[in-house]
């Protein structure tokens, strides 16, 4: 019994997924699109998952983009508060 392969996980599991994983994966998705002949139901499911995947790795980049702000925001930025 063979182990199957990242690209042929269901979809929900892309939600659990680091960036570097769901990169790898997305990686692996395309060269399968652009490598293989495949049957029109078989593309398709795989372009599904590789919007999915784009779609979560482009949500990584944004909250690591926010973490990065918010840790170097200067703090005389922040606005005075009277106290």
């Amino acid at each position: 019994m063979t182990k199957p392969s990242p690209s042929n996980k269901p979809t929900q599991d892309i939600q659990a997924m680091d960036f570097e994983t769901a990169f790898n994966a997305l990686q692996e998705n395309v060269a399968q699109l652009e490598n293989e002949e495949l049957p029109l139901e078989k593309a398709l499911a795989l372009f599904e998952r590789g919007q999915a995947l784009a779609k979560r790795c482009a949500v990584l980049l944004e909250e690591a983009e926010l973490k990065v702000r918010t840790l170097t925001l200067d703090p005389s930025d922040e606005p005075e508060t009277e106290g």
